[in-house]
């Protein structure tokens, strides 16, 4: 356990000085990281982004209701209300749908996304009987996020030590069946969205860009855009050399952001970090849906540091 516990550390010491050193590379030339021979402009491209719409870009807060303060989930959303977000973020709400549409609608706000997860990895499992019955219950949960009028269900495809099959074989399984649940998505009227994660989490995709060449992929097996791509400045930390780029090469397919310091995962602002870069990459491809509140708070006044934190996000989208 010690030398575990040493390994990762290990792994993230060196992260941290391969992202400092590429962002030192750079500071005084302005340039965005970026692979070799490439541009902002040359990403953008190859993602399908028709050039600047940074005047399409909006801020528009969402959150998962673990970090907010209130006594049952009504107060909850309600706090959220008055605080300025305009969507909640839930999690897998089973047959509580008519519950949930009620306590959304009677405190004023929109649902953004459904956190639904791997489901154990049984879409990606090496047990193949696991497969259907996950694909069935990602669609129930597409079908529940469509009637709340909610914009997606997050998917990753497998966290760490949930199946054996390689990321050859997991890639080809997402082409197989991603291609049919995007379409049936698109009939619910709502989306698939692919999280790419760190690799303390999981072995399989890990960059913004990867996940939207699948997403990609697999809307042009089945002729929609079921399929989208979201960023996590936690991850996106860990593992891209850069914010700006990450989002611009996921381009129109970025469909939502969750929002964590870097380093810790705790609530933007509570640490040095800065989000600019990232509110950069998003302007930059008009993004206009929900970023949303992934991560810890530090302190015992939350309503307090909520608040604080979304100032301090505001500010960075003015700086961006």
């Amino acid at each position: 356990m010690c030398w575990f516990r040493f390994s990762l550390r290990f792994q993230e010491m060196v992260f941290m000085q391969r992202r400092n050193f590429l962002w030192t590379s750079v500071l005084g030339t302005g340039l965005t990281v970026l692979p070799p021979s490439t541009s902002p402009q040359a990403v953008a491209a190859e993602a399908g982004v028709p050039g600047d719409l940074r005047n399409k870009a909006k801020l528009r807060f969402s959150s998962q209701l673990g970090i907010i303060p209130g006594t049952n989930e009504e107060e909850k959303l309600k706090n959220m209300k008055n605080w300025g977000f305009e969507a909640v973020e839930l999690g897998g709400i089973g047959n509580n749908v008519d519950n949930w549409k009620k306590k959304v609608e009677d405190a004023g706000l929109l649902v953004s996304v459904f956190c639904f997860g791997s489901n154990n990895g049984d879409l990606c499992s090496d047990v193949v009987e696991k497969r259907q019955p996950g694909i069935d219950n990602l669609k129930r949960q597409l079908e529940g996020n469509a009637k709340l009028g909610g914009t997606g269900v997050i998917y990753v495809p497998a966290f760490n030590g949930q199946t054996k099959l390689t990321n050859q074989e997991i890639h080809k399984l997402l082409l197989e069946f991603l291609p049919e649940v995007g379409k049936f998505a698109v009939e619910c009227g709502t989306k698939v969205v692919l999280e790419p994660l760190s690799r303390w989490e999981a072995f399989f995709l890990r960059q913004v860009g990867d996940a939207a060449r699948i997403a990609k992929d697999c809307n042009k097996i089945a002729g929609c855009d079921g399929i989208g791509v979201m960023g996590d400045f936690y991850h996106m930390y860990n593992e891209e050399a850069d914010d700006m780029g990450a989002f611009i090469s996921g381009g129109p397919l970025v469909h939502h952001v969750h929002l964590a310091n870097g380093p810790k995962r705790t609530l933007p602002g509570q640490e040095e970090h800065s989000f600019v870069q990232g509110f950069r990459g998003l302007k930059y491809i008009g993004y206009d849906k929900f970023v949303s509140f992934e991560c810890a708070v530090r302190g015992d006044d939350k309503e307090t540091e909520v608040r604080k934190s979304l100032d301090f996000l505001r500010s960075e989208w003015e700086k961006s």
